[in-house]
């Protein structure tokens, strides 16, 4: 495949129809492309505003060849796309990220083992395929220990917290028998991540990472860019570009870090995606995430990451959203929303920023 640039007018296909995709299609829009929507779900926030949606399942062959066909670069909008999708539209078009970023971050084992080869430090882990797996984690970590899916888990999804042997058997139930992996507790005091982007030439750039802060395991507020991080700012920036180069992947890679008591960092996940912490850098930096990811698909240079005025995000969840007319009323308050039908508890309806 060509590694030219695509001139606007162009169109970008989009995995995925949630509302990264919506806000990457906007994204796209306000440079001159069009975007092409393929997901499973008929209700999809980002088929409202992209220029063609394709509702079919990602095992349909024939849907995504068809798809391939309209489209001059793939990406997508959340990792567990299956990867055999990704991998069939990469024989078609320029697939930015590649099949072998979302196949390490689909697998947390994987990714533990990834993200440690290019220079992370990790919780101590075990790979879990019964109770009795549980049990020796236990033993060899101390308790508590954390048990998590190694496959879908998120927002708190697919994981357990536990402290006795027996409690081991219920967890794995509670898990669905599902291979996992187990992790030692780590006692942190804040989390941050970092987003960075890679360009067809191999080019980087990284935002400033940032602080966040959660709610029943789903992420209410960040801080961008973080306080008083120090020297870490520039570690994990350092660690976040040896990730994405060692997958030669192109596009947005998000990884979520510990500082631990000690002012260590322990990695915890990562995401080749646009991320809710980088939400931010849609009114608050030079480039916003979601550009920034049309401009890696499409092969444009990477947008500057410079940080207009430092901001906070916070997350709308569920019933929240039905105050949009009071937030609105705050000529300081940025708002988005996502255009969901249905407002259930915890789901993430919009965002807001603002300048602080």
């Amino acid at each position: 495949m060509s590694q030219e640039m695509i001139p606007p007018g162009g169109v970008i296909g989009i995995l995925g129809g949630g509302q990264l995709g919506r806000m990457t299609a906007l994204a796209a829009a306000n440079l001159g492309y069009r975007a092409h929507i393929f997901a499973p779900e008929r209700d999809s926030p980002a088929a409202d505003v992209a220029w063609r949606f394709t509702c079919a399942d990602y095992s349909d062959v024939s849907a995504l060849k068809s798809f391939a066909g309209t489209v001059d670069s793939v990406t997508v909008e959340f990792e567990n796309v299956p990867e055999g999708a990704l991998t069939l539209l990469a024989e078609l078009k320029p697939a930015r990220p590649n099949s072998l970023s979302l196949a390490t971050a689909q697998d947390r084992l994987n990714e533990k083992n990834y993200l440690e080869s290019v220079g992370f430090k990790a919780a101590p882990f075990l790979p879990v395929n019964g109770p009795e797996d549980i049990v020796s984690a236990l033993e060899n970590f101390g308790s508590p220990v954390v048990v998590k899916t190694r496959r879908f888990g998120y927002d708190g999804k697919g994981q357990v917290k536990l402290s006795e042997p027996k409690e081991a058997k219920d967890a794995w139930v509670e898990l669905g028998c599902s291979p996992s992996i187990a992790e030692g507790f780590i006692d942190f005091v804040r989390e941050i991540s970092v987003i960075t982007a890679r360009d067809i030439g191999g080019n980087i750039v990284s935002y400033p990472a940032v602080e966040n802060r959660h709610e029943n395991h789903i992420l209410r507020q960040t801080i961008a860019p973080a306080p008083d991080l120090g020297k870490l700012a520039a570690e994990a920036e350092d660690l976040a570009a040896n990730a994405i180069a060692g997958l030669d992947m192109v596009g947005l890679l998000a990884i979520e870090m510990f500082v631990t008591r000690e002012n260590n960092l322990i990695v915890n996940e990562m995401a080749p995606r646009p991320h809710n912490s980088g939400h931010w850098t849609m009114d608050f930096a030079a480039t916003s995430q979601f550009e920034q990811l049309v401009r890696c698909a499409m092969g444009l240079p990477l947008g500057s990451t410079e940080v207009l005025c430092p901001a906070e995000m916070q997350n709308i969840l569920g019933d929240e959203v039905h105050d949009w007319h009071q937030l609105l009323a705050d000529p300081k308050t940025h708002l988005h929303l996502y255009g969901k039908n249905e407002a259930r508890k915890g789901r993430k309806m919009g965002h807001w920023n603002r300048a602080i």
